[in-house]
């Protein structure tokens, strides 16, 4: 008589193969990290009425919605509304998003935050927003690192690449999803003696699902028009155009357009929906899958992504 080997799922334990029953293949999809291109959208500022995300269709063309911001001392603005809500009423968001195929993440530290120039540990930290995600049931995290000073001085660097080390161990991708939003210039080549995020992206890029870059704030003229936008940034902030991003060696389905969703969301930078759309079209003829991600609703909700996506991935 040959007695069969036992199957590997039959060295399992029964709490294991129970468990092992209940991830189906559905689960398993919905919880995978979703293929370019993404269309993000942040949410920092008061709703009336809108405790939270807004419904669903209120984004319909989105599929990235990110409450922000979660900061070293806690949970701010729409951060803290996720918070106030049941374990049930957020149940109920989660569901009604994954419905719509909409992942729900939260943003940190934004521009009041400066984690490296005040001291924070990078691994605590890490640990730290990685348990609140988890508490909050939440599908990743969004870093928006924007101390500016820790840049120029050469100790941003290290401290991103320990961050998102000890971050994406604690949320393993294909559970969850992590992405970075820099300013475009710190793309820029030989510009940061530590290596700006060219070196983050060398050392921790493959840790990283995608970049929400932030092309607006950076002067009255950087890229406000398609072709400084998409093949030759300006002198002041050289090779930091989406092209020349991805030529310095970032993938091409990482790198997301950030813009503001209208003229009063940034300083500058602004392009309308419908010129932004051209831009986007002409990237995809150039081989680029990325998305777009805006700063924020409500000023940019369905009708202003729709007009984004019309020329190139229509909704």
């Amino acid at each position: 008589m040959v007695v069969a080997s036992p199957t590997p799922v039959e060295r399992l334990d029964k709490q294991a193969r129970d468990a092992l029953a209940d991830l189906t293949p559905r689960d398993l999809v919905a919880r995978a990290t979703p293929a370019a291109p993404h269309w993000v959208v942040y949410s920092d500022k008061y709703v009336a009425g809108t405790t939270g995300p807004p419904d669903a269709s209120a984004i319909n063309g989105f599929n990235v919605f990110l409450l922000s911001f979660l900061l070293t001392e806690g949970a701010w603005d729409k951060a803290y509304e996720w918070t106030t809500l049941s374990a049930s009423q957020r149940a109920s968001v989660k569901s009604q998003y994954a419905a719509a195929g909409i992942k729900l993440m939260v943003s940190v530290f934004g521009s009041t935050d400066a984690p490296t120039s005040s001291g924070a540990d990078p691994v605590a930290t890490a640990n730290n927003i990685a348990a609140w995600v988890k508490q909050y049931d939440l599908d990743g995290v969004d870093v928006d690192y924007e101390d500016f000073n820790a840049m120029d001085g050469g100790t941003a660097e290290n401290w991103l690449i320990s961050f998102t080390q000890q971050l994406r161990s604690q949320l393993p991708s294909g559970s969850y999803i992590i992405t970075h939003a820099p300013v475009a210039p710190w793309f820029s080549p030989n510009k940061w003696p530590g290596g700006g995020y060219l070196k983050v992206n060398q050392q921790v890029g493959s840790l990283i699902d995608w970049y929400n870059v932030q092309f607006y704030n950076q002067g009255s003229t950087e890229y406000t028009t398609c072709s400084g936008l998409l093949t030759a940034s300006s002198s002041t902030w050289p090779n930091s155009a989406v092209f020349q991003i991805i030529a310095s060696g970032v993938p091409a389905s990482k790198v997301v357009i950030g813009k503001p969703a209208n003229s009063g969301d940034a300083n500058n930078g602004y392009i309308a929906p419908a010129t932004l759309a051209t831009c986007v079209a002409q990237a995809k003829s150039q081989g680029w899958t990325a998305g777009v991600s805006t700063w924020e609703f409500p000023d940019a909700a369905a009708s202003w992504i729709q007009t984004v996506r019309a020329s190139s991935w229509p909704v």
